[in-house]
């Protein structure tokens, strides 16, 4: 039984895995809805950046994003994807794998740059106020 469950589960990753390089792959392809575009670039660049929203190391939050959230935003984006389109794209991630994506990295630390900045100026100004 647990070996059943052990390849379902590897056999799930793998199909995320290839899903976020189909997505990354469509972001650039005309026949894309402009929304599914937007919103590939976001999921397969979130997924592929090598820092997280919400870093593991945060019990239980941190893995949200990667057991939950994740997963549906791809499964969001792959609906707003035509059928021939994205068994294309994910017959070429399935042969080339998934790309490295510093820039949306960037934008993760940027965010959480972002963030700290608010944090201390509603800080500052509670003090202040």
């Amino acid at each position: 039984m647990w070996h059943h469950i052990k390849a379902r589960l590897i056999a799930w990753a793998q199909a995320l895995k290839r899903d976020v390089g189909a997505l990354w792959r469509a972001a650039g392809d005309p026949r894309v809805p402009w929304l599914a575009k937007a919103l590939a670039v976001v999921i397969a660049g979130y997924a592929l950046s090598p820092i997280d929203l919400i870093p593991d190391a945060v019990p239980v939050l941190g893995f949200l994003d990667d057991m939950i959230l994740l997963p549906l935003g791809i499964a969001l984006v792959v609906r707003l994807i035509p059928l021939a389109v994205m068994a294309e794209h994910r017959a070429a991630a399935a042969e080339v794998g998934l790309p490295a994506c510093r820039a949306a990295a960037v934008v993760i630390v940027g965010l959480w740059g972002l963030s700290a900045i608010a944090g201390l100026w509603l800080l500052w100004r509670a003090v202040a106020g």
